[in-house]
């Protein structure tokens, strides 16, 4: 694709000079001679970069300009100026103009500014893009589910993303709390500005602070250079606090001024940097269990919770799964390239009998998993690891209630035995038929249950399955 540049100057001889040195390095040009031919030009020919002299016979140079502006955003405007008119044309820079060559202009100059100018175009162009499949990832289309807690999340999230209050995101682990905060911010009048993510439970506690607000040169032993913190990277952009309930009590004081003062002081420093943050914290603790057992601020909790969210598991919406099956379908169909469209009745079955304790998270993984065993355009029962196919009750990742009469616990050891029995018969069964659809190969077979050779045929042993399962043993 060849690049188009339009000169604007009413010196011909400028004209036809510059345009054979651009036909030779393979653009292609266009030119006139006065403002009015040139803004029809910029219409219809549209260019990529604009040649513009400032001195024009029917009107001023920088009236052209802020009329390309309008037509022809990404257009960038290289100024052509004489001598005299060098302050106008800085003037021209501050409006938008992309940079100024005096006269006479060298023409190795030209080109390289030409270049120069196409580039910052190109990244510019690059830049928007991304920021248009990061508002699309992150959009609340990608947080799936028709489910009443669902819907009540949505509408809840909606509001959120409107205003700029602080917001704390609640939930088991997997159930999606980061990708909420990315929905809020890309939906929110933030979306341009960063989107800062920090661990609380993963920095040490001696550095906690230091990550947060950075450290001046010299503020510690290895403190070689001075740093820039977390606060200071989200300005006018969103900072994410994931594990928020992790944070030791000395850095919940230090964080608890920040939010307060929206003001921070690095690590060694005394000089007050403000920040303009939007704060959203993650944490799946009980953070009011948490305050009881004294281990997190109330005053801070008040901070953070201005808005709340909280995010259900996956085992009390379990009717949202077979959206959930879609959506990843679609999500990794053309990674994979396997024209899998569906999921059988019998896996919708089992995915609904299973506790998932890793929610949503767990739930992607396994259909991932499922969906590179899978040969045929279904998933089916068989495709999926072999702790789902076992069944684990649906209630197995919630919390058991108190007992109150002792019922439960004078027939836990009945319960337990009968379960385990159930579990051994099935893992027979399974073992039995993996072993009959290889012919006997013990390497198919744990491939195809999903797990080691060596804990097949441990799990053989234990069950007292022969290799004659199989047709001709071996492997």
């Amino acid at each position: 694709m060849k690049f188009k540049i339009l000169i604007i100057d009413d010196e011909k001889n400028i004209r036809d000079i510059f345009s054979l040195l651009l036909e030779e390095n393979g653009y292609l040009v266009e030119s006139a001679a006065d403002a009015e031919t040139g803004l029809a030009r910029i219409a219809a020919f549209r260019p990529d970069v604009l040649l513009l002299d400032m001195n024009l016979p029917d009107r001023p140079g920088i009236e052209v300009l802020s009329r390309v502006r309008a037509l022809l955003p990404r257009c960038r405007t290289i100024i052509i100026t004489a001598f005299g008119t060098i302050k106008n044309a800085v003037e021209a820079t501050k409006l938008g103009a992309y940079a100024y060559l005096e006269k006479p202009v060298d023409n190795e100059e030209l080109l390289l500014m030409i270049s120069r100018a196409l580039e910052v175009q190109r990244l510019e162009a690059e830049v928007e893009v991304l920021k248009t499949e990061l508002t699309s990832r992150y959009s609340f289309s990608n947080i799936v589910g028709t489910s009443g807690g669902m819907n009540s999340v949505f509408q809840m999230m909606h509001k959120v993303a409107r205003v700029d209050g602080t917001v704390l995101v609640t939930g088991e682990s997997g159930t999606g709390k980061e990708l909420a905060a990315r929905a809020i911010h890309f939906a929110g009048p933030r979306k341009d500005g960063p989107f800062v993510v920090v661990n609380c439970g993963a920095i040490p506690r001696d550095l906690i602070e230091s990550e947060f607000f950075g450290h001046s040169k010299g503020a510690f032993t290895d403190a070689k250079t001075e740093t820039t913190g977390k606060f200071e990277l989200a300005h006018r952009g969103t900072i994410f606090l994931d594990e928020i309930g992790d944070l030791s009590q000395d850095a919940q004081v230090k964080l608890l001024r920040a939010l307060g003062e929206r003001e921070i002081v690095k690590v060694g420093g005394t000089k007050t940097i403000p920040v303009d943050v939007r704060v959203i914290a993650a944490t799946n603790k009980r953070l009011d269990e948490e305050i009881r057992q004294g281990r997190f601020r109330e005053d801070l909790f008040f901070r953070l919770a201005v808005l709340s969210i909280h995010l259900p598991p996956l085992r009390e919406r379990r009717e949202d799964i077979p959206l959930l099956c879609e959506h990843f379908l679609k999500k990794y169909g053309n990674e994979l390239r396997k024209g899998i469209r569906g999921v059988s009745d019998r896996a919708l079955d089992r995915l609904a009998a299973y506790a998932w304790p890793g929610n949503v998270r767990e739930f992607e993984n396994v259909i991932y998993e499922a969906m590179v065993l899978c040969d045929v355009p279904v998933i089916d029962e068989k495709d999926l690891p072999l702790r789902i196919r076992q069944g684990e009750p649906a209630d197995a990742g919630a919390e058991a209630g108190p007992g109150g009469d002792g019922t439960a616990e004078a027939t836990g050891a009945t319960l337990k035995g009968a379960a385990q029995a159930a579990a051994e018969s099935a893992e027979k069964a399974l073992i039995e038929k993996a072993l009959q659809d290889s012919g006997g190969n013990r390497t198919l077979a744990a491939r195809t249950l999903g797990v080691s050779r060596k804990t097949l045929f441990n799990k053989m042993k234990a069950l007292g399955i022969s290799s004659r399962s199989g047709s001709s043993p071996r492997g």
